[in-house]
């Protein structure tokens, strides 16, 4: 690991790419068996992105329902081991799940990365005013407010098949500043107070300790590229240094898709400078 270079240059970048192309594992079809299985076919926006078997994380089993799989895929940071699921913007049959995946992993928090897009079945899912029931998951609004490009919400959830569990709070921090024809973010300043932001809830809320539930539209390259800069935030907090490289290729050892284009792993770099610039 080495002291980021603010006069790292795009060649340089660019030949780190292509190094991290040709070592991220190549998932094979019998890697991802459980996704693959006739009866979670519709629980996959596509099956061209599926969670390797490994890194499931699996649902706490409800009565008459033969599956326990959620597309998605426990990631680590640079201090926390699983502290990120990466997952899909739910599909309509699969906001149930979405939500038990909050309830049964103890996650405090949801960072929304995508528009919302009814072409792509990119519906809203959760409740704008008092409560609704998605599958067993009881969504209750509390309050809501936005802050440039940013738009938070708290929601406190139960699960009604399992009321003894009580409640649990959840931020909901829904990003609006990365466009759908962009591979990056607009600001790296407004990226980087949606990661900061996020830190001080974990911090309050559960002693920095909580998972965060990670989407954009596939649970791909936006996710990745989010869940990097967290990392890489984290690293220079702790260590004052920084390894873009590591950081993303320990990400794909667990999903390949994390951090998609040469431009989102150049803005990883660039938000690393601004994050710098800023102590």
């Amino acid at each position: 690991i080495s002291r980021l270079d603010p006069q790292t240059n795009s060649s340089q970048i660019k030949d780190e790419f292509q190094t991290l192309n040709i070592v991220t594992p190549r998932v094979r079809p019998e890697d991802c068996s459980v996704g693959l299985l006739p009866r979670n076919h519709d629980k996959n926006r596509s099956l061209d992105v599926l969670p390797t078997d490994r890194c499931l994380p699996f649902l706490i089993s409800v009565d008459g329902e033969s599956s326990n799989y959620i597309n998605a895929a426990l990631m680590d940071s640079h201090k926390q081991p699983a502290a990120f699921i990466v997952t899909q913007h739910p599909l309509p049959n699969t906001m149930g799940d979405f939500w038990r995946l909050v309830f049964d992993y103890n996650c405090s928090s949801i960072v929304m990365l995508n528009e919302m897009d009814a072409a792509q079945l990119c519906m809203q899912y959760w409740p704008e005013k008092s409560s609704c029931c998605y599958g067993p998951v009881q969504v209750e609004f509390i309050s809501a407010d936005i802050d440039e490009d940013i738009i938070n919400r708290i929601f406190r959830i139960c699960n009604m098949a399992r009321p003894q569990d009580g409640y649990r709070l959840v931020q909901h921090f829904q990003f609006i500043g990365w466009p759908a024809y962009r591979d990056t973010p607009l600001s790296k300043r407004s990226i980087l107070q949606l990661v900061r932001r996020l830190a001080k809830w974990q911090e309050q809320y559960d002693g920095g300790d909580g998972r965060t539930v990670v989407h954009c539209l596939t649970g791909g390259g936006r996710s990745g590229t989010f869940c990097g800069i967290c990392s890489i935030n984290e690293m220079i907090q702790q260590q004052n240094i920084i390894d873009v490289f590591h950081t993303v290729k320990t990400l794909r050892n667990n999903k390949t898709n994390m951090v998609e284009t040469m431009e989102q792993y150049k803005f990883c770099y660039e938000v690393a400078l601004e994050a710098l610039s800023s102590f």
